[in-house]
């Protein structure tokens, strides 16, 4: 009876039409797999399926609906983009989901009878009963906040030197309450996100000012502080800018927000990067998308090298090209700097961090080789007082 189970399900999942994609991923073709192995080959054909369901947790229940979340779909993006569905799209989409909600209930003990074999001698799997349909239409009414392909997983993004969106696995999971100093540059951040989020008016923003002050840490908090409400941080490299208008076109119409992450932007006068990024300030058609605001950093006001020999050159009208390259952070809606902290708020950083480590050490002592650490460095800032603590542990 199991034998006839397990195959009825594997046939129903064949007639996948709207979630065909699902069909070529691992766990699937794993199953598919052990499905049509002869006797002798079902045990290894069973240790490689639950290899999948193990790279992916454990828990076969939680990870069909991961990737049925994850995928993307006429059904999904026709949602997203509030467009009339045919009804036999919407009524395949259901039964389809119908299907793999017996697939991820299958249990351990289902393939032990199939194979004849006792499910203590071998490797099991965590499963449970679960309404697939239910968990989907839930996950469309809240579209704009979970989102859907690999956006619905992730909170942080690169591209790849393919030139593809690919999800930072290990992001950086920094917080805003992790922060000491700063509050009123970092409220203003908020302020613009919250802005952007709520369909009001948002600026594009330049997070600039010395080194160590928490400016990337800053972006990457504050797209954390809004996953739940969904934003989602996509990180380019400066040579990466060329690739903008692509990125853009990716996530035009996606329910979800984008904040596109410029780490340590600065130019030469020739780069050809430089045009691309102004074009998409200054809302040029074909480098920005509506749902997506840049977030910049950068260790220099004017984000554009400028040499002695730049203001001497032979330009015929050298004032015009001067005024163009360093007005370039003008354009940017919100300017943000972070300056180096004051010798006060620098040893406060440090009393704060040493009592939230449990660091154990008088405060005299404590501030007399803070100050000998920054002196050392050549310069205070919330990142050398992390590294002073860093180095007490």
């Amino acid at each position: 009876m199991e034998q006839g189970k397990l195959r009825k399900i594997y046939a129903a999942l064949e007639f996948s039409g709207v979630f065909i994609g699902l069909l070529k991923k691992p766990l699937f073709t794993a199953f598919a797999a052990y499905i049509k192995a002869s006797d002798t080959n079902k045990r290894s054909a069973y240790a490689a399926f639950v290899a999948e369901i193990y790279a992916g947790g454990g828990d076969l229940t939680a990870l069909v609906q991961r990737l049925l979340f994850e995928d993307e779909n006429i059904f999904v993006r026709s949602v997203a983009l509030e467009e009339k569905l045919l009804a036999c799209i919407e009524s395949s989409a259901y039964r389809e989901l119908d299907a793999f909600s017996a697939f991820g209930a299958i249990a351990s003990d289902d393939f032990a009878a199939d194979m004849g074999v006792s499910v203590a001698d071998i490797p099991t799997f965590v499963s449970s009963p679960v309404n697939m349909c239910a968990a989907y239409k839930k996950r469309l009414c809240n579209i704009r906040k979970y989102g859907y392909g690999v956006f619905s997983s992730y909170g942080m993004f690169r591209l790849s030197d393919e030139k593809e969106i690919e999800p930072i696995v290990s992001a950086d999971k920094v917080s805003l309450d992790s922060f000491i100093g700063y509050g009123e540059e970092r409220e203003q951040i908020l302020q613009n996100t919250r802005a952007f989020i709520e369909g009001r008016p948002a600026a594009n923003a330049l997070l600039c000012g010395d080194a160590g002050t928490g400016k990337s840490s800053t972006v990457k908090a504050v797209a954390n502080a809004f996953y739940n409400e969904g934003v989602r941080l996509i990180e380019l490299r400066k040579d990466q800018l060329k690739f903008l208008p692509s990125v853009m076109a990716r996530i035009n119409g996606n329910p979800l927000k984008f904040i596109i992450f410029i780490d340590d932007l600065a130019f030469n006068r020739s780069d050809d990067n430089f045009s691309m990024l102004k074009a998409a300030l200054e809302g040029s058609a074909s480098a920005k998308a509506d749902n997506a605001v840049i977030y910049a950093t950068s260790n220099r006001r004017h984000i554009i090298k400028e040499s002695f020999s730049d203001r001497d050159g032979d330009d015929v009208h050298r004032n015009d090209t001067m005024q163009e390259t360093l007005s370039l952070s003008e354009r940017f809606g919100l300017v943000v700097s972070f300056f180096k902290p004051s010798k006060a708020l620098y040893l406060d950083i440090v009393k704060q961090l040493a009592k939230k480590h449990g660091v154990k050490m008088p405060e005299g002592e404590l501030e007399i080789k803070a100050e000998a650490f920054a002196l050392k460095r050549g310069s205070r800032s919330a990142r050398c007082a992390e590294q002073f603590i860093d180095g007490l542990l």
